[in-house]
């Protein structure tokens, strides 16, 4: 396959993915996604599974089930059927049946502390959690109001060290455009603690204002703004996910505070994937409501 030919086949599964992403409150309309994608419905299938390895269908039903699982443990002052509604579901009654297939357990015993015994046992299988001994209690974050960022972006299928080669050509394409001010920003769509590491996805971004020197061949979208909880934290490799699954088991559910279906992301001072010792340097941002 010719290489523009595939550079114009990956857009458009991204485009599929990050629409899915962003309307995932709402029911996802096929027919429309492919007329405002300029083709088929078939092709867009079609294109979408050799690039993801799986149907749309498939991807909206996962997404969905990823989101309510994780906002059934972070946010503690919504009901079951309003977090169903949030994540695109018109019947809680058709959203327990899915969640107790996937799960199997039902959305209240999973938010009653099933969540804990499922996160245990995706946590153990990776030694990357189980190495790390940072202590997070004692962090406080500062609650910041973002812009959105225009962002440059390569998506990897997975939270492990793939993500390494993920940057490296990202890096590779910043040096290409001779690019002097720029922000690495990582978006973290799912919950790596309740979301197997194989099945997340891990956005690598560039944000720069500096005009492109090269032909692009990376697809662009926009980093939604809003109201963030901001926590700077340094550290090693392993210490990312600890600090993810602190955040999301421990800080929020006693918080006072909400998060929204946006993901969260990180802009880094540091990025641990690039340097020579793996450590880093970096601001994570939660999006917030009340």
């Amino acid at each position: 396959m010719k290489r523009d030919t595939l550079d114009k086949r990956t857009k458009i599964a991204n485009d599929i993915m990050f629409y899915i992403y962003t309307h995932i409150d709402t029911d996802i309309d096929i027919e429309e996604l492919s007329y405002d994608l300029h083709i088929s419905k078939f092709h867009m299938h079609r294109i979408f599974k050799d690039i993801f390895y799986r149907n749309i269908y498939e991807a909206i039903k996962a997404i969905r089930l990823q989101k309510a699982s994780h906002l059934l443990v972070t946010n503690k002052l919504s009901t079951i059927s309003e977090i169903a509604a949030s994540c695109g579901y018109t019947s809680q009654t058709s959203f327990i049946k899915v969640f107790k297939d996937r799960f199997n357990m039902t959305p209240k015993e999973w938010r009653n502390g099933g969540y804990k015994i499922y996160s245990t046992g995706i946590l153990e299988q990776s030694d990357i959690f189980t190495d790390s001994k940072a202590d997070f209690s004692n962090i406080e974050p500062s609650i910041v109001k973002m812009p959105e960022f225009s962002a440059y972006y390569i998506r990897n299928q997975g939270y492990d060290k793939n993500i390494k080669k993920t940057w490296q050509k990202i890096s590779t394409w910043v040096m290409g455009n001779e690019f002097k001010n720029y922000k690495q920003i990582a978006l973290y769509h799912d919950n790596p603690a309740i979301t197997p590491p194989d099945s997340c996805q891990y956005v690598a971004c560039i944000v720069t204002d500096e005009p492109l020197t090269v032909k692009n061949r990376l697809p662009k979208f926009i980093i939604s703004g809003g109201i963030y909880a901001k926590f700077d934290i340094a550290g090693v490799y392993g210490d990312v996910l600890k600090f993810i699954h602190w955040v999301y088991n421990e800080w929020l559910p006693s918080s006072g505070y909400e998060t929204t279906t946006k993901p969260a992301y990180t802009i880094y001072k540091k990025n641990h994937f690039l340097s020579e010792d793996n450590t880093f340097d970096l601001s994570f941002y939660v999006p917030i409501q009340l």
